[in-house]
């Protein structure tokens, strides 16, 4: 990817389907990819040796950890998920998201559901 300045409300408006991530760029081994969250479908998941940060940019999102208690995350609030910790998020409106995740972080790690995305199907 180029150096080039990024406007994220315009690079939204390119986002057509939810809990599909799209990568706007790199930083070392790390994608920088926004998503657009409404509904339930992902799926619990986790990243076997990935950590994983969720910035909300917009809305109110739920963020379930297993064996822990849920919590809403509003807009501009962050967090970090931890490498194995098993994980799930939904919205009842639109919420925008940032993601910084390593490049070898599958999208619902070993879990395939009907919104799993390749990395292709992330590019930008």
């Amino acid at each position: 990817m180029d150096n080039k300045l990024i406007h994220l409300e315009d690079s939204f408006s390119t986002v057509s389907a939810f809990f599909s991530p799209k990568i706007i760029g790199e930083v070392n081994n790390e994608f920088v990819k926004i998503a657009k969250i409404k509904g339930e479908d992902i799926p619990w998941h986790n990243h076997k040796n990935e950590d994983g940060l969720f910035l909300i940019l917009e809305g109110l999102l739920l963020m379930e950890i297993e064996n822990e208690s849920s919590f809403t995350m509003n807009t501009g609030d962050m967090y970090i998920v931890k490498k194995g910790v098993n994980h799930r998020v939904s919205s009842t409106e639109e919420c925008k998201i940032l993601l910084i995740e390593s490049k070898t972080t599958k999208h619902t790690g070993e879990i395939v559901s009907k919104v799993t995305k390749s990395l292709e199907d992330q590019s930008y």
